[in-house]
């Protein structure tokens, strides 16, 4: 064993520090999907996308005329389930720092929370993509085997340009579940809220425009519900509905979010 010396005013060099890497965004999508169905209700959520696919899709077989059976039906037997579970898996993606406890872990891992509520949007987004991908094609299938049970033409009354209408459609609603996510931080509050803002708020737009006709041409700037039938339907067409779409994804989506995401980046994580 030897030893080092070093001669009077000379200072021994520091050994050189490695450059610290972040994590980076796709590892964080990552780990925020793994969270969204590692939990028992998010498996089940995950499940019930296929199982009520298929029973969506059984029912319109045995239950719907010959005349109906055409992909159209299938779809909007399908879109139905989907429009309410995955709105339940936004809230729950965003809301799982708080109601698992699992935040401190998460912020101190990524203290940026900004990225980490990105990611989560990402991976909500990617969620309602391939939901929606799978929807079709159960969706397809179907109308294949019900037009052959019923011995009738196969009918693909949708156009491609009617699909992306309706996956955006479904995104809008998803979006909406994030946004209370991150507007109330909790999983049962903002799942109460979502059936409020998405079942008793349409109800009450719709008769208060049928009670005050200044009402009547604003209800559509300002009720998401409308424009989010309009893409499901497939006529949001012209550039005055696509800005009644704008309108309404910023009162509801957009201006909250933001006012969410203040108070989140300051809030305490327990």
């Amino acid at each position: 064993m030897t030893a080092t010396t070093v001669s009077p005013g000379t200072t021994a060099a520091a050994p050189a520090r490695g450059a610290v890497r972040g994590i980076p965004t796709s590892r964080l999508v990552k780990s925020e999907l793994r969270k969204m169905f590692n939990t028992r209700s998010g498996y089940w959520m995950l499940i019930s996308i296929g199982l009520l696919s298929v029973l969506a899709t059984c029912a319109v077989i045995i239950f719907a005329p010959d005349d109906e059976v055409t992909y159209e039906s299938f779809a909007t037997a399908i879109g139905f389930p989907m429009s309410v579970i995955l709105p339940m898996i936004a809230i729950l993606g965003v809301t799982s720092e708080w109601s698992q406890r699992t935040g401190l872990t998460t912020f101190t891992l990524v203290p940026s929370r900004g990225r980490v509520i990105g990611a989560k949007a990402i991976a909500t987004c990617l969620v309602g993509v391939v939901s929606m991908a799978v929807a079709f094609a159960v969706g397809a299938l179907g109308n294949l085997a019900g037009s052959a049970l019923a011995g009738v033409d196969t009918v693909w009354n949708i156009s491609l340009s009617t699909a992306p209408q309706i996956v955006l459609g479904n995104l809008v609603g998803m979006a909406i579940g994030f946004t209370l996510g991150v507007v109330l931080r909790n999983s049962a509050a903002a799942i109460v809220g979502y059936f409020v803002v998405s079942l008793v708020m349409p109800g009450i737009l719709v008769l208060l425009a049928q009670v005050r006709d200044w009402f009547s041409d604003l209800q559509p700037w300002i009720d998401w519900n409308y424009t989010q039938v309009a893409l499901f339907d497939g006529s949001t067409d012209t550039a005055r509905e696509w800005a009644m779409l704008g309108s309404t994804t910023a009162i509801w989506i957009a201006v909250p979010l933001v006012v969410g995401l203040l108070f989140l980046r300051r809030s305490e994580v327990k």
